[in-house]
């Protein structure tokens, strides 16, 4: 019997900026930066993945991706008819090298026999990813949602709740209150999370600690790991360790303790 196919490959190259706005697809799709990092917006959350990151989104679910760096978007898209993997929610998923080889050896023209072996091992080996930093609740008071935009186009910014309030036409006191209501955060919490999203987009591009650090507004190194280290459980060096798999937290991994 000829093996139906399960699963289709796009392949977008993206520039720095670029969006494929709010859209819908009847299939379920998996968004994974092959190369650079992109972020998917989903309703009132936000997503950003570096390479060994995935996003499942769910058959029928609106969403919009952008690139945050010059990035190949690797479209994966599952027929519901056929995929026995059903998470109903948008889903983060661990990519590990095994993955990412399948998907570069669906691409291409397979007899169908193989074609069903390699679905079969790729839908087998993608796993949930551990909850860290990459999910970002947003809140949906406009006024909060217009200063969360500011605060995550520069994740440096540090005008406090009052001088943000009086940017965006809210008090102080009403903007803390938005953020705790909208995002079950309070405004430093989500601030703290935010700049730690930001940080692993460059972290996965291996920029130094210290330098990331600075680009995401602390005043030190050792502010930052201690702030990722409590949100995460693990530093950055060890963070990208444990998600790709690697022995060690200490050497070749972005982040890897540099302040330079």
């Amino acid at each position: 019997m000829a093996h139906e196919q399960t699963i289709g490959l796009e392949r977008f190259e993206m520039v720095r900026g670029q969006t494929f706005q709010h859209h819908v697809h009847d299939e379920h799709q998996l968004a994974w930066a092959s190369t650079g990092v992109v972020m998917v917006d989903i309703q009132d959350r936000c997503w950003v993945l570096p390479p060994h990151l995935a996003l499942w989104i769910p058959g029928g679910v609106r969403h919009a991706t952008g690139a945050l760096r010059t990035s190949v978007l690797q479209g994966v898209y599952l027929d519901p008819a056929t995929c026995p993997l059903a998470w109903t929610r948008p889903t983060v998923l661990a990519v590990p090298p095994l993955a990412r080889h399948l998907i570069d050896h669906l691409a291409g023209e397979l007899p169908a026999a193989g074609r069903a072996h390699a679905e079969a091992v790729l839908l087998d080996v993608l796993r949930p990813a551990e909850a860290t930093v990459f999910e970002l609740p947003l809140p949906t008071d406009p006024r909060a949602r217009a200063a969360a935009a500011l605060l995550l186009e520069d994740p440096a910014d540090r005008r406090g709740p009052g001088e943000l309030g009086r940017a965006v036409g809210a008090s102080e006191r009403t903007l803390l209150r938005l953020f705790l209501a909208g995002t079950g955060m309070t405004f430093t919490q989500w601030r703290t999370h935010a700049r730690l999203q930001a940080a692993l987009a460059h972290l996965a591009e291996g920029r130094p600690v210290g330098r990331v650090a600075e680009r995401v507004g602390y005043a030190t190194p050792s502010a930052f790991v201690a702030a990722f280290r409590r949100v995460t459980g693990a530093t950055p060096a060890a963070y990208f360790a444990r998600s790709r798999g690697s022995r060690s937290a200490d050497r070749g991994v972005p982040g890897g303790g540099s302040a330079t």
